[in-house]
């Protein structure tokens, strides 16, 4: 099972994951949010990061252009759209680019997930939130007819219980792997041998 791990914003963050190997690691670009980085500090953690890692952008309601520049430039690999945009911005990405787009939902109910079954973006990610690192309700999940990110609350105390999700294509992590608000090495490698060391 592939791991991202997001929110990493310090170089010692980008060398933990160089010797862990998760397969995404996640920077966020929307503004005001605690683990938030700049372009120019993006930049400088992209290229300490083993090229194998693909970088995800994480953004909420910002510009097709700023997102298509980042994109552009190689600061990141993929772009995550976590707020409201629509079905066209995520084309507009793709055709402006040709990277990959992951449209993140807010899961209350099924239709949340439904909605967005035929969408052209790469990966859904299903979360309860903006990155609350809470847990949703997951038998929501058997409405997902597609790969998908699992976010939402995954820590080492029920990583193993979310790898068993019915076509599920990644977990992805932020405050589980954390220490008093900081990327712990010990929880990141932890979560990392648990997705990478599981067989459906």
């Amino acid at each position: 099972m592939r791991i991202k791990i997001c929110g990493l914003t310090r170089p010692e963050d980008i060398l933990a994951a160089n010797r862990i190997r998760p397969d995404y690691i996640g920077f966020v670009f929307a503004t005001g949010r605690r683990r938030t980085v700049s372009k120019e500090t993006a930049k400088q953690l992209k290229a300490l990061l083993d090229p194998s890692i693909a970088a995800v952008g994480v953004f909420v309601d910002q510009s097709t252009e700023e997102i298509a520049d980042l994109l552009r430039q190689g600061i990141i690999d993929i772009a995550q759209l976590h707020g409201n945009e629509t079905e066209e911005q995520v084309r507009e990405i793709k055709a402006l680019t040709g990277k990959p787009v992951i449209k993140a939902l807010r899961v209350t109910c099924k239709e949340d997930i439904l909605r967005w079954q035929d969408s052209e973006a790469d990966f859904l990610l299903l979360d309860a939130g903006q990155g609350s690192g809470e847990q949703f309700d997951w038998s929501l999940l058997s409405a997902a007819s597609r790969p998908y990110f699992l976010a939402g609350g995954i820590n080492t105390g029920n990583i193993a219980e979310a790898l068993k999700m019915p076509g599920l294509y990644c977990i992805d992590v932020s405050s589980g792997a954390e220490t008093d608000g900081r990327k712990d090495p010990a929880k990141m490698q932890a979560l990392a041998e648990a997705a990478h060391g599981f067989k459906a």
